[in-house]
C-alpha cells in the first residue's frame, strides 16, 4: 500500500530512521450490460461462469469443476482504515489522500454499489481483495448518514454490517471475495503504525479467534473464497518477525495456527493466503537490512491439515526495492528500488523473492502465487516508474500469475474544484459521482493494464496434480492428519508428526525431524477406507529372516500398512504411525541410509525438506515401511534409515 508514515516515537535516533520506513502495504458470472457510474454501458466480465468453492492444484487455482481460475483482482480498501494516527479522526485531512472512510469500503457516499459493480466488471475482474480490520470486527457504533450517503439502505449499521452488505452484493454479482486481515486498528498501514504485526495490539489466539469468527460469519456463501491472513508483517521500533524461531515474532508459525483452526474450527472451504515477510532491519546503509517476502518458504514452508488450500502472496512497488525501504531523504539507503532494475534483472529478482513458489513445480513449497497489491500513480511522471509498471504487468502476463492491483476505489478532486483523493486509484470519483480514471481515456496506465488483461494464459482444466508436504518438529507437535487427530495424543511426552490424510511418509532428516510427504505419483489417496492409524513401538513387525537393518534399532509397519507418521523423544526415534492400505502393497525393498549424506532420488522430488541436514528420501513409486535407529555411541538415536518398498 502507498504510504504515508508518520509515528510517535521517542526521542530516540533508532526511530528517526524508523519513521521513514515506508514499507508499502498497501469469477464472476456472465453479466447483463448496465449503466456505469460514468453513464456508458459497462462491459460484462470476461471471465465466464464459475463454480465455488475455489482449491489449488499444483501452482494453480482452480474451481469445484477443477478449471483454472485465474484471480483477475482489485483491492476495494476502507474498511482496514484511513486515519493518519495523528490529527482530527474527523477532519478528512488526516486521512489518506484526504479520504476519511469511516472505516468502510471506499466510494459508498458516493456511488451506488451496483453502480460499482458494474465498473469492476468493466475492468474485468472476477475477484475482489476486500482489507478490514480488527477493530472494524468489534465496533459497536453506527457509521455516519454521509459516509453511505448514496447508499441510504445502510444509514444505521455498523462498519461491521456494511462490511456484509458489500460481500453480499458482491457475492450476489458473481465476483469472488477474498477476506483480508489488513491492520489491527482501523488507521492506514503500512509503516510505524502499530499494525506491523497480527499480534501488535492482541495476542496471537485473539487475532486467529477473530479469524474462525469471519470464516464462520460467510460459511454459508460459497463465493467468500479466501482468507489472506495478514498484510504486510514488518518490523517495529525494536523487533523483527522471523519465519520459524518460534517465538511470539514466528509468523511461519502464526500462519499456520491460524489456518489451522480456521479449517478445524469455522470453514474448510477456504483458500488459506499467507503473504512473506515484508520488511526486516534497519534501513541504513551498512546494517542488515531487507525484504524478505517468499524467501524463508524455499526452507520452511507451510502444511495445512485440508490439503489443495494453501496460496502464498507477496506484494510488489517500483519506489521500494529488495533492500529498499521505499523512503526518500531520511532511511532512503543506497540500495536499488524495484524501478531502478532493468528488466532482465527485475525479472531474475521477483522470481527469487516470490515468483520460484509457483514456477518451480513439484515442491514441498509449490503453490499459487498471487501478487495481491502493486499499483502506481495515474499522475506518475517518472520514467522509471512508468518503466517498471510496464515491465512488471509484463511479467504478470506472461507467468500467467494471479494478481490485485492497488487500490481499486478512490476520491478525485470535489464538486467544488478543492485537490484531493487517491491518484493511484484505477476508478476514481467525485462527490457528486462522476467517475474517472482508467475506463475514461487519458490514463497512462491502460496500456499496460490491457495487456495484463488481456494476455494468453493457461486456461480450461487443470489435471489433478500430485502433493509434496513437508514436516517440522522444530518447536511442537506437528500432526496435520484429521484421522491422526482423532487418536489423542498417541505418544505422550513426545513430539509428534503426521502426513495430512491421503499422503505418505517418503523422506526423513537424521537430525531436527524434519519430515516429507507426498501421494506422488498417481495423486491417489492409498488409505483403506475407515482405516485406523496404528502406532508401533517395538520390533514386532520385523520378520525374523527380514533384518533390513542389521545391529540397529527397528520400526516397521504391519504389512499392508505404510509410514505416515513418526514422534520424537529429544532427538530420539520414538514411535511410528503406520496407515493401513486400500490395496496391496509390495514386499520386499531396500534399505535407504542417510545417517551420514543426503540421500534422495535424482532431481529431487519435493525439493530439500531439511535444508542443511543429512536426510533420506524413499524413490516416488515406493513407499515408507520402517524407521531404523541406534544408540550406540556416536549416535543420539535418531533416524538412520527408511525401509523403502515398491508401491505395488
Amino acid at each position: 500500500m502507498k504510504s504515508s508514515v508518520r509515528a510517535a516515537c521517542s526521542a530516540l535516533a533508532i526511530c528517526l530512521v524508523l519513521l521513514v520506513i515506508a514499507v508499502p502495504g498497501a469469477g464472476a458470472a456472465p453479466a447483463t450490460p448496465a449503466t456505469a457510474a460514468s453513464g456508458r454501458p459497462a462491459a460484462a466480465t470476461p471471465a465466464g461462469a464459475w463454480t465455488a468453492p475455489l482449491s489449488t492444484r499444483g501452482r494453480f487455482i482452480v474451481d469445484a469443476d477443477g478449471t483454472r481460475f485465474r484471480l483477475k483482482a482489485g483491492n476495494w480498501d476502507g474498511a482496514q482504515g484511513s486515519w493518519s494516527g495523528s490529527g482530527d479522526i474527523n477532519d478528512a485531512a488526516s486521512h489518506h489522500s484526504g479520504q476519511n472512510s469511516h472505516g468502510i469500503p471506499l466510494g459508498l457516499d458516493r456511488v451506488a454499489l451496483p453502480a460499482l459493480l458494474d465498473d469492476f466488471r468493466a475492468l474485468g475482474l472476477n475477484t475482489i481483495r476486500l482489507p478490514f480490520s480488527n477493530e472494524m470486527i468489534h465496533a459497536t457504533a453506527a457509521v455516519p448518514d454521509a459516509a453511505v450517503a448514496a447508499n441510504p439502505q445502510l444509514r444505521g449499521r455498523t462498519p461491521l454490517q456494511i462490511f456484509d452488505a458489500v460481500v453480499a452484493g458482491l457475492t450476489a454479482g458473481g465476483f469472488a471475495v477474498i477476506l483480508n486481515n489488513h491492520t489491527n486498528a482501523t488507521r492506514w498501514c503500512c509503516g510505524l503504525d502499530g499494525n506491523e504485526r497480527w499480534n501488535s495490539h492482541q495476542t496471537t489466539r485473539q487475532w486467529a479467534d477473530d479469524w474462525v469468527s469471519m470464516a464462520r460469519r460467510y460459511d454459508d456463501n460459497a463465493r467468500v473464497v479466501g482468507a489472506d491472513l495478514y498484510n504486510e508483517v514488518r518490523r517495529d521500533v525494536w523487533n523483527d518477525p522471523n519465519w520459524g524461531l518460534g517465538d511470539d515474532h514466528d509468523w511461519q508459525a502464526a500462519a499456520q495456527e491460524a489456518a489451522d483452526r480456521i479449517q478445524t474450527e469455522a470453514n474448510p472451504r477456504l483458500l488459506l493466503i499467507i503473504e512473506g515477510i515484508n520488511w526486516t532491519g534497519l534501513p541504513v546503509d551498512g546494517l542488515p537490512h531487507g525484504r524478505p517476502t517468499l524467501t524463508p518458504a524455499r526452507t520452511l514452508s507451510h502444511t495445512l491439515v485440508v490439503s489443495g488450500k494453501l496460496v502464498y502472496s507477496a506484494h510488489f512497488y517500483g519506489y521500494t526495492g529488495p533492500h529498499h525501504s521505499g523512503a526518500t531523504g531520511l532511511g532512503e539507503t543506497s540500495d536499488p528500488r524495484y524501478q531502478d532494475l532493468p528488466r532482465e534483472q527485475l525479472r531474475t529478482v521477483l522470481h527469487d523473492q516470490a515468483f520460484f513458489v509457483s514456477q518451480e513445480t513439484g515442491q514441498h513449497f509449490t503453490a499459487p502465487l498471487w501478487i495481491s497489491e502493486f499499483g502506481v500513480g495515474a499522475e506518475e511522471t517518472g520514467a522509471a516508474a512508468r518503466t517498471w509498471f510496464g515491465n512488471l504487468t509484463d511479467y504478470l502476463a506472461d507467468t500467467g500469475t494471479d494478481f490485485a492491483y492497488w487500490p481499486l476505489v478512490g476520491w478525485s478532486t470535489d464538486g467544488q474544484g478543492r485537490p484531493g483523493g487517491d491518484s493511484w486509484a484505477l476508478l476514481r470519483y467525485d462527490n457528486a459521482g462522476k467517475r474517472s480514471g482508467i475506463l475514461d481515456g487519458n490514463d497512462w496506465r491502460a496500456a499496460a493494464w490491457n495487456r495484463l488483461m488481456t494476455a494468453p494464459h493457461s486456461t480450461g482444466p487443470v489435471p489433478v496434480t500430485p502433493a509434496w508436504h513437508m514436516l517440522t518438529l522444530d518447536h511442537r507437535d506437528f500432526v496435520q492428519s484429521l484421522s491422526t487427530r482423532a487418536l489423542g495424543d498417541w505418544d505422550g511426552g513426545a513430539r509428534k508428526a503426521a502426513c495430512p490424510d491421503g499422503e505418505r511418509l517418503i523422506g526423513l532428516s537424521h537430525t531436527r525431524g524434519r519430515g516429507l510427504c507426498t501421494d506422488a505419483p498417481t495423486a491417489r489417496d492409498l488409505r483403506r477406507p475407515g482405516g485406523v492409524p496404528q502406532v508401533v513401538r517395538d520390533e514386532r513387525y520385523v520378520p525374523a529372516e527380514g533384518d533390513w537393518a542389521p545391529g540397529y534399532s527397528k520400526l516397521q509397519c504391519p504389512e499392508g500398512h505404510f509410514l505416515t507418521g513418526y514422534s520424537l523423544r529429544g532427538e530420539r526415534v520414538s514411535a511410528a504411525l503406520c496407515m493401513p492400505a486400500r490395496s496391496s502393497l509390495g514386499t520386499g525393498g531396500e534399505t535407504l541410509w542417510f545417517d551420514r549424506g543426503d540421500h534422495r532420488p535424482t532431481g529431487g522430488p519435493g525439493g530439500d525438506f531439511a535444508y542443511g541436514r543429512f536426510k533420506g528420501q524413499c524413490p516416488t513409486d515406493t513407499y515408507a515401511a520402517g524407521i531404523a535407529y541406534t544408540n550406540r555411541p556416536g549416535h543420539q538415536g535418531s533416524p538412520d534409515a527408511l525401509l523403502c518398498r515398491p508401491l505395488s
